[in-house]
């Protein structure tokens, strides 16, 4: 419906037709339906890709548990108490989807099977069994990996736990709570055993360490992780190294548990954790019919397509090339995962064509005030590959020795002697600091929350300056703007994407149009001017990134203000009085501030 006002032409949109629900498969031409299994790192990340670079597409997350992107890695924090409420766990809820992304989330929703010659899956409701087909045209597979729970006698007693989701972790909160839980056992001394360790002792839980290796953390050469396992000692956990768990039983009286190992020794404990490891969760695939990889997990080609073109696959659940020998593992990381959503979205879009081009593992671990990191095989792997390397080791202070607080740091450097090639370095920091190793051509950096985020802010400002250059992403800044001119200029409006309950707080840049972010599809569904150049900023400048690629595909002339109004407030912005004036004095913004009020 074409409306006349204040001689501005807006569109009302008429009511839909009732559409039968769940429609087949796009006809040629129409928009894309793409159904992504699994949400967490991979599949949220595709999602949220996928919408800024095609506003059409019908995009659906099937989520089996409660939480459709949650930040696993911070789980044992959250046990510990370092991380003090739930919600701080949650990286985007449904609603935030749906409102920022329109992507329709469904939680507690099991994908079971696929129709790979139909082209549509069957999805299970978790709590009532009711199954519902779904339609598509690419189906992204991001189911991760199920925690080993390996089948030994008692495994299933009462008290026992794994820690991968955020059900897992409040299980284990609330044991501790209600038993009164004093002592522990970890099996499994890696990532997630290590860090659970370090939370239970911070709870004052006594707590003892199996693990069937002689060593702490397998990644890691012996001689590095040995002050690790002083450190461990040093902070009352007992190392039951080079004997692995062989079953459980309930203790004296049913009152706790007895853990068994394979040397026959007995460790009492209130509460026992399984961290041996994760396993691609690949049932699904396998029973569609896909390729599976020689390590068991999904193979998928250099653009994350698996052996079905209209499928792709991402995270713990595929294989990938390790970087440094060439061969195909399993490295179950956040930061992998996420750059492979990104480019199954740049790819389904026909965007410029994007690789993975496989991991070097990039780990770093925080325990008991000491720092470990690496990136790259390890000596163990270069000599069971036979490839030739040589090694060196450094001793050195982390910074200037004359300035206080200076302290040593323990590197180890592998490298290939005929081309002066790097293929591992480890380090070890003895009190906290943060180890950033990057290595050409890609920077692949570590990751564990108190260092970082899955996303790297080196990462992040990449991928801000990709998308410049590819021309996805206009810029301006505050120190490029004369918002006077602005003001003045009938065919420009400043849009302010932020939610009106943060500009009552902060204020808004005098003159603007606010546009939230949470509505800003319903209303520019009924703005007509196409005329005009919207100037669109936010905070700090994500949602007007996000704002900015709606205005776009919607036919509209935009650019995002960099660095949002946290950079403007460092900027000398001149006074916005007579640019306010001017703005609203006009005819035309009258109109469009009038509307867009009614729709926020």
């Amino acid at each position: 419906m074409l409306l006349q006002r204040a001689g501005v032409n807006v569109y009302r949109k008429a009511p839909r037709a009732a559409t039968a629900v769940h429609a087949m498969a796009t006809q040629a031409g129409g928009p894309k339906k793409v159904l992504i299994v699994g949400g967490v790192a991979g599949g949220a990340s595709c999602a949220a890709r996928l919408r800024r670079m095609d506003e059409k597409a019908e995009i659906t997350i099937f989520e089996r548990g409660p939480y459709v992107s949650f930040a696993n890695c911070g789980l044992p924090y959250y046990v510990g108490e370092i991380i003090k409420e739930q919600s701080a766990l949650l990286v985007a809820n449904a609603a935030k989807f749906n409102k920022w992304f329109n992507v329709d989330v469904k939680e507690s929703t099991e994908v079971v099977s696929i129709d790979r010659q139909a082209k549509q899956v069957v999805a299970r409701d978790v709590k009532t069994g009711a199954e519902t087909t779904y339609p598509y045209d690419y189906l992204v597979l991001s189911p991760g990996g199920n925690a080993v729970r390996p089948p030994l006698p008692g495994v299933d007693l009462p008290g026992i736990f794994s820690v991968k989701t955020i059900p897992d972790a409040n299980a284990i909160k609330n044991w501790i709570a209600e038993k009164d839980a004093k002592t522990a056992v970890v099996i499994g001394g890696g990532f997630i055993g290590l860090e659970m360790i370090e939370n239970l002792v911070h709870r004052g839980i006594k707590t003892s360490l199996v693990e069937m290796l002689p060593q702490v953390m397998p990644p890691y050469d012996p001689e590095v992780v040995e002050p690790v396992h002083e450190r461990l000692r040093a902070k009352g956990v007992e190392l039951h190294l080079g004997d692995g768990v062989a079953g459980f039983e309930a203790g004296p009286g049913g009152k706790g548990l007895v853990v068994k190992t394979a040397s026959g020794k007995a460790h009492a404990a209130d509460l026992v954790v399984l961290a041996i490891g994760v396993k691609p969760e690949t049932s699904l695939a396998k029973a569609a019919g896909l390729e599976l990889g020689g390590r068991g997990g999904i193979k998928t080609d250099a653009h994350m397509r698996t052996s079905d073109p209209a499928i792709f696959a991402v995270g713990d659940a595929v294989e990938v090339k390790d970087y440094v020998t060439g061969e195909m593992t399993l490295i179950p990381l956040a930061g992998p995962a996420n750059r492979q959503g990104r480019i199954v979205a740049d790819v389904i879009t026909g965007n410029e064509p994007s690789t993975f081009r496989g991991s070097q593992g990039t780990s770093v671990l925080g325990l008991f005030g000491m720092t470990l990191a690496a990136t790259g095989a390890s000596e163990k792997t270069l000599k069971r590959i036979k490839r030739d390397y040589k090694k060196v080791y450094l001793h050195i202070n982390n910074h200037a020795g004359y300035y206080p607080g200076a302290k040593q740091i323990d590197m180890k450097l592998l490298f290939d002697p005929k081309v002066c090639a790097c293929m591992c370095v480890k380090t070890l920091r003895k009190e906290s600091v943060c180890v950033v190793l990057v290595l050409p051509p890609q920077a692949e950096l570590c990751y564990a929350p108190q260092f970082g985020s899955a996303k790297d802010p080196v990462n992040m400002i990449g991928m801000v300056a990709a998308n410049v250059m590819r021309g996805m992403h206009p810029l301006t800044n505050w120190d490029e703007l004369d918002l006077q001119q602005v003001a003045a200029d009938p065919n420009a409006v400043l849009v302010d994407v932020r939610e009106p309950a943060e500009l009552e707080k902060v204020g808004k840049v005098a003159g603007c149009v606010n546009m939230p972010l949470s509505s800003l599809r319903q209303a520019l569904g009924t703005l007509q001017d196409k005329d005009k150049k919207y100037y669109v900023y936010c905070q700090v400048g994500l949602r007007g990134y996000v704002a900015t690629r709606q205005f776009l595909q919607n036919g509209f002339d935009a650019i995002n203000v960099s660095g949002g109004t946290s950079r403007s407030s460092r900027s000398s912005v001149p006074s916005c009085k007579a640019a306010a004036t001017a703005l609203l004095a006009r005819e035309d913004m009258k109109d469009i501030v009038t509307r867009l009020e009614c729709n926020s």
